[in-house]
Order: C-alpha cells, then structure tokens, then sequence
C-alpha cells in the first residue's frame, strides 16, 4: 500500500516487479552518468577554448556514435528479458477470470465447479474503521501464496484496465477479447489496485482487492464459498 506524499514505487510483493524495480533503478542510473557527462562537455566548452583539434577529431566523432549505441543495449537487453518474463506462463496453479463491468469487477475461478462472485467498492458511509477508502471491496481475491496464478481479463461494455502495482501486474479488459497474464506472491498480504482506464464517470470506483494467504487458508475460504 502506497504512503502519504510517497515518491517510489510500492513495495514488491512478486518477482516480476522486483525486476521491473530494479530495471527502473538500472535505467536511473544510465540516465544520471548520461545527464552528468553532458553537463561536463557543457561545462568544458563554456570555460575552455576550442582548437581545431578537438572539433575535427574523428575518434571524438567515433567515440560519440559508438557510445550511445552501447548504451541502448545496456537498456534493451534487460527491458526484453523482463518482457519475456512477463509474457512467458508457465503451468499455474490456479486460474482466475476477471471481468470489468461499469463500474465493478466479476471474478470467475473457473478451476472450481461453481466460484464467482461480483466485486463492489465499499461505500465511505459503511466503511469499517481501519479500511482504506476507495479501495476497500465487499467480496476479496483470496489466492494462495507462492503459487502460479494466471489472469484472464475481459470486459463486458467498454475497456477496462485490472492493475496491482505492489504485484506488477496490469493488463487491459477489452470487451470481446480476452487478455491473460500470471503472478506469483512471495509473502502472504492485502494488495490494493484500481481500474487503470478511464471507462466513465465512475472510473476510479473500481477498486481490485488481492489477499494473498497460505494454501490452508484459501482451501478453506474456497470450500466455504461454493457450499
């Protein structure tokens, strides 16, 4: 859960954002040695005076068209890899179907016989103490930690986005065209998102509400569930 006047990202609760975290510190740092050698070549032709030597160099000219091009592979060759991972869906464990109404969510765990519930933001006049508003729902995804989930995320009127930064996660509901993506929770926890579309007037009361438990726990929040 984001802080008050918070600057970085959330806390990483699955593999693929303690990438996607460490790709964005790697890039940081690519861009701060780029921002601060043009701030010295700046600097040097403000103080110092030009020869002729140093504007036609041609190993100054090859050093300047080398060096950006080892650069961008400093940062595609990581960004692919993390794309790759993202992409690439393994065998999970547990699959989750989600879809995006105007203006709440319907869950689906189409590996049990009769699991589906509808999601709705709570309203701020029957929000229990402690509960964040906005971001609270009535029914919760309860998943089991450590394990393979994979997404299916549709929309039933118009586009709809099903996002959970903590966990790396956001891909688009599009109304007849279903989109699927997987994660994995390395640590038990509640996870908040939000509707990463703007699909109507009613657009940030979507809130998606992730509780990431041990495989006890969710066996038997499931048998409850579908009796």
């Amino acid at each position: 859960m984001a802080n008050h006047l918070q600057l970085g990202f959330q806390d990483a609760s699955s593999p693929i954002m303690e990438e996607l975290i460490e790709f964005h510190d790697h890039a940081l740092m690519v861009a701060l040695a780029i921002c601060c050698l043009v701030l010295y070549l700046l600097t040097l032709m403000l103080l110092e005076k030009l020869s002729s030597n140093t504007v036609d160099a041609q190993e100054v000219e090859l050093v300047w068209t080398i060096l950006p091009a080892i650069v961008l592979i400093m940062l595609a060759l990581p960004s692919l890899q993390i794309l790759y991972m993202m992409d690439e869906i393994d065998e999970p464990d547990l699959t989750l179907k989600a879809i995006g109404h105007q203006w709440y969510w319907t869950y689906e765990y189409t590996d049990f016989k009769d699991l589906s519930f509808d999601s709705y933001m709570v309203p701020t006049t029957e929000l229990p103490l402690g509960h964040f508003r906005l971001l609270e729902v009535d029914h919760r995804i309860v998943i089991p930690m450590e394990s393979p989930i994979r997404i299916i995320v549709t929309a039933d009127d118009v586009l709809h986005s099903w996002a959970i930064p903590s966990l790396g996660v956001k891909t688009d509901a599009i109304p007849g065209r279903l989109n699927q993506t997987s994660f994995i929770t390395t640590r038990p926890g509640i996870f908040y998102g939000q509707c990463s579309e703007i699909c109507g007037a009613n657009h940030s009361f979507m809130p998606i509400v992730v509780e990431s438990a041990p495989l006890s726990h969710f066996e038997n929040w499931s048998s409850l569930l579908s009796s």
